[in-house]
């Protein structure tokens, strides 16, 4: 169960960090990626940061979560810049893929042809 306190900081993570990552993949204009950062999962110290984003196309998930990772550092720098003034310490950042889009892709495409996704 989450703190009121880690609902507040991972809403704020998640609207800060959205705009970082939009203008990550904006500035590399050779990758003809959409990513969003769907959820932001902080943990109970708020020393830990897990970020999930959605990749569109999903063929290049690996590709957008390996920048991701290579230039975390930098993430994190333009973060602490935004939120300087309402935290101590900026957590550590970690990025996962948010497969639920496919998931509910699946589920669909198995009722439109007369199957039962429980089964699958």
């Amino acid at each position: 169960m989450e703190t009121q306190r880690q609902k507040k900081v991972s809403t704020l993570l998640l609207k800060d960090l959205s705009i970082i990552v939009q203008n990550f993949f904006r500035e590399k204009r050779r990758i003809n990626l959409l990513v969003s950062v769907t959820k932001v999962k902080i943990s109970v110290d708020l020393s830990l940061a897990k970020i999930y984003v959605s990749v569109f196309p999903s063929e290049n998930i690996k590709k957008a979560l390996e920048l991701l990772q290579n230039n975390k550092n930098d993430i994190k720098k333009k973060l602490s810049h935004l939120v300087k003034n309402q935290l101590r310490i900026v957590p550590e950042i970690q990025f996962f893929i948010d497969d639920s889009l496919d998931y509910i892709e699946g589920i669909e495409t198995a009722i439109s042809k007369g199957q039962n996704p429980l089964k699958q």
